[in-house]
């Protein structure tokens, strides 16, 4: 393939996955399967990387994040970002009604748009020719965060406009957690043992707080907008403006209507109130707005809202029942979840609520509940059931005080609570049933091994079959084992049995799992605190099992983001000889334990104690750059400060960095001298420090605003 023709076969794989991400995310219409998407955007990888020459800053594949940012810039708004006054009743709707009339001309026809609010993070979009070029957080309203690395791994964030859409313009909009992938997220950390998160909006407001991009996208997140400030307002009405904006490519509810009276804005809400439940998102309220924009700049803002607009919150849905008795769960890493068993079950948000959480041992003894208390019941988030309170004129006269439990309900073991720790935990992580199988799932799941075929049935079933005491076992499975073996399931009764495919499907899919790279067999092991980013720094680090577990605490604490709560936990996991003997298993059985030189491995040591800010565009992807230092031993910082070594100027870098970088005496050095660099591995005393300057100016961006 020529260059012409790889550009040209490159721009039409770019212009088809648009479209099919548009359909897919925007319009809920995908029209190729998503193996079929997966395919092509592999094949257009695999061109751009080819051809660097032809890198776009849009292109669907930087969809995937990868940038680290440890400090979000704080950026003014262009346009201040209001918030909503609250009503909570129709007698206030209808204050602000007469209010709004009152204000304008008595003979002036009034129109409201009624929209949905949606439960989630705001956020500010900037576009400029039709090209995001900034996304901020609300913060303050008058100036937020810098998340634009995040934003552009939002699949239904449009990195580039179509249509006829004004040369610069922001929109606003809220950025959510679906309800699907928040429940996903949370059945996670239940099985590893981890406190849930509260509600998807929390959780959406916190991942967009990440600092490792690429971990955004696999949150899945999504955005709905709302409202466009133009410089110059060429649409007349916020009805308008919505058309306009799903025109241009936005994701834009169709739950919006006009109404031209209360009683039409009253039946919106009766609607709403029970549909809402049937939405793939939260929504806690709705939004009425006067449509014409004349209309609102006559009516203005008061010092943080508009007076033309004004939201009424739904209220949650309580329901009293029977506590009827409390179990205590036990996660992956031990920790222990009371549950409170209701009894009659409760009708919640559109669901028949059966138990609900209690949390920990303080809340039960805050709130003094008991077995056989009428208690209130709510869904917090509207997502997760939750006692939010005891009617205590009903409590049984022979009512004990609940003494929350001391050993574990699964292996008798005294339980443990740390100081500065909510939850108690039962510390027999190798031999507590719950804990070997949560263990177990979490060394097969996706971001692991990979071990097809080998969920939460499948592991319970060979755990109490006495097949597998830990996951090292799993490697030493046969054939005749599982071919036949049968068990039931425990939530519908009926039996299953391993017939020749699945046991075959099953023993292949682990020894596919013996190519899994070092690093995910690191986080796949299980040492507490340890996520998957971590495991990766830590491998890259020592570069082998061995190193890893003979390291001291001091060196430990030398791995970027290991602190001594990790550091420990890493030393109590490798001092257990139960532990090391199952390591020395897995390096029998041919797993990987350490990093492979040219598959992400270490390539020299050449940038050690070096850390680096990569900026512009060069003749590789920025990502390549940055896995390139790390490979040669150096540390990628997003921001420039005193510490920093040296930061690598590509085309387009914009002049702050070298600004900043002056004023502090970083050196600023090319893509060649970094090539250099490399290849005199790391020898500041030649050639290379001859290129090195603390003053270059790159040019700008043509295409920065701020």
């Amino acid at each position: 393939m020529t260059p012409s023709q790889a550009k040209e076969e490159i721009q039409r794989l770019r212009t088809e996955l648009t479209e099919h991400n548009y359909r897919y995310y925007v319009q809920d219409e995908p029209t190729i399967s998503d193996k079929e998407f997966d395919d092509e955007l592999r094949h257009l990888s695999d061109l751009e990387r080819q051809y660097p020459e032809f890198d776009d800053p849009t292109s669907p594949t930087k969809r995937v994040g990868g940038e680290v940012t440890k400090v979000f810039d704080t950026v003014r708004h262009r346009t201040r970002m209001y918030s909503l006054d609250n009503t909570y009743s129709r007698e206030e709707l209808a204050e602000f009604d007469a209010r709004v009339r009152r204000e304008l001309s008595q003979d002036e026809a009034l129109e409201y748009v009624l929209e949905l609010k949606y439960d989630g993070a705001s956020i500010s979009l900037t576009y400029q020719n039709g090209l995001l070029v900034r996304a901020e957080t609300r913060g303050d309203g008058v100036q937020g965060d810098d998340i634009t690395s995040n934003a552009r791994t939002i699949r239904s964030i449009p990195l580039r406009l179509k249509g006829d859409f004004p040369p610069i313009f922001d929109i606003r909009g809220e950025v959510i957690m679906p309800v699907s992938e928040f429940e996903k997220i949370n059945n996670h950390r239940e099985i590893d043992g981890e406190p849930l998160y509260a509600n998807p909006r929390n959780l959406a407001s916190g991942t967009l707080k990440l600092q490792d991009s690429a971990e955004v996208s696999q949150r899945k997140l999504d955005c709905l907008l709302y409202y466009v400030m133009e410089d110059t307002v060429t649409i007349p009405t916020q009805y308008d403006c919505l058309q306009k904006a799903r025109e241009w490519g936005f994701k834009v509810p169709q739950q919006s209507t006009l109404a031209h009276s209360l009683e039409e804005i009253y039946a919106y809400i009766d609607y709403w109130d029970t549909e809402r439940y049937k939405m793939p998102y939260q929504t806690d309220g709705i939004v009425i707005k006067v449509n014409d924009k004349a209309q609102q700049a006559r009516l203005g803002y008061t010092a943080k809202s508009p007076r033309w607009a004004v939201a009424y919150k739904f209220t949650a849905q309580r329901e009293s029942t029977i506590l009827e008795s409390i179990a205590y769960q036990v996660g992956r890493t031990g920790n222990i979840t009371p549950v409170a068993n209701l009894n009659p079950p409760v009708q919640l948000a559109g669901t028949m609520v059966k138990r609900a959480t209690l949390h920990n041992a303080d809340q039960i003894e805050k709130l003094d509940i008991r077995v056989g208390d009428t208690v209130f019941v709510e869904k917090g988030g509207e997502i997760i059931p939750k006692i939010v309170g005891i009617d205590k004129a009903k409590r049984p006269a022979d009512s004990v005080v609940t003494q929350y439990i001391t050993i574990c309900p699964e292996c008798g073991t005294p339980l443990v609570r740390t100081d500065g720790e909510a939850n108690h935990f039962c510390p027999n992580e190798d031999h507590c049933p719950p804990q070997i199988k949560g263990r177990i799932e979490h060394f097969a799941s996706r971001k692991a091994m990979d071990i097809e075929s080998l969920g939460e049935q499948n592991v319970s079933m060979l755990v109490d079959k006495g097949l597998v005491h830990n996951y090292s076992d799993l490697y030493a499975l046969t054939f005749e084992q599982l071919h036949g073996l049968s068990f039931t399931v425990e939530e519908d009764g009926k039996k299953r049995s391993f017939q020749k495919r699945s046991a075959e499907r099953l023993l292949n899919a682990i020894l596919l799992s013996k190519n899994v790279p070092f690093e995910k067999v690191l986080f796949a092991i299980g040492i507490r605190y340890v996520g998957d980013t971590t495991a990766k720094k830590i491998a890259r680090y020592f570069g082998n099992m061995d190193a890893l577990m003979s390291a001291s605490k001091e060196e430990l604490l030398k791995v970027d983001e290991v602190g001594d709560k990790i550091a420990d936990s890493i030393l109590l996991f490798f001092a257990k000889e139960e532990h090391r003997k199952n390591i020395e298993r897995l390096k029998e059985f041919g797993l990987k334990m350490a990093i492979e030189s040219g598959i992400g491995g270490s390539l020299s040591s050449a940038l050690n104690g070096k850390s680096f800010v990569v900026s512009g565009k060069f003749s590789i992807s920025r990502d390549d750059m940055k896995e390139m230092i790390e490979r040669h031993g150096g540390k990628n910082v997003s921001a420039v400060s005193a510490s920093t070594d040296y930061i690598i100027a590509g085309e387009a870098m914009g002049p702050a960095k070298a600004k900043k970088a002056e004023s502090l005496g970083v050196k600023i050095i090319s893509e060649e001298d970094f090539m250099k660099m490399i290849e005199n591995k790391g020898n500041e005393n030649n050639a290379f420090e001859a290129h090195v300057t603390k003053t270059e100016k790159p040019e700008t961006d043509q295409l920065t605003l701020f």
